[in-house]
């Protein structure tokens, strides 16, 4: 960890994680769908409906952290997604994310996100780092979040 993003105590300031978090789930997303901005240009975007962290024990300045990320649950406007803080093998933060896929269209046009469907070239990438269960009726319905999203 730098300095920066430690707190007097040496310790990573909470809010950092989200930002961990952020850069985890983009690379997955470039590694399983390809570049954002190629998804944002086809009409398609995913914003964050929620986040959820669990602390479980500090990172401090200069700690060597792991980032283990992997799709969840795909739902039929949702994507959950579960990233591990990991410091040679201790679970420090376990956190979760769940985008919504939204219409670019409507968010220009209106400032106001619309849901849709996520698309099927998006889904099939996702697969990748799906967990197996990741699309069952199940696992949708343990989840928090309108209609099933």
């Amino acid at each position: 960890m730098r300095y920066g993003e430690c707190d007097p105590q040496g310790i990573v300031f909470n809010a950092n994680y989200l930002l961990y978090f952020d850069v985890a789930f983009t690379e997955l997303w470039r590694a399983s769908v390809g570049p954002w901005q190629e998804m944002v240009s086809s009409g398609f975007d995913a914003v964050v409906a929620e986040a959820n962290l669990k602390f479980r024990a500090p990172a401090r300045f200069d700690d060597q952290l792991e980032l283990r990320a992997a799709v969840s649950r795909l739902g039929t406007s949702a994507i959950t997604t579960n990233i591990d803080v990991v410091r040679g093998g201790e679970l420090l933060v376990e956190g979760q994310l769940r985008h919504v896929c939204v219409d670019t269209r409507s968010l220009a046009e209106h400032h106001v996100p619309s849901k849709v469907e996520i698309p099927e070239w998006i889904r099939s990438g996702l697969r990748r780092f799906a967990a197996p269960d990741a699309e069952s009726v199940e696992t949708r319905s343990s989840q928090v979040g309108p209609e099933g999203a």
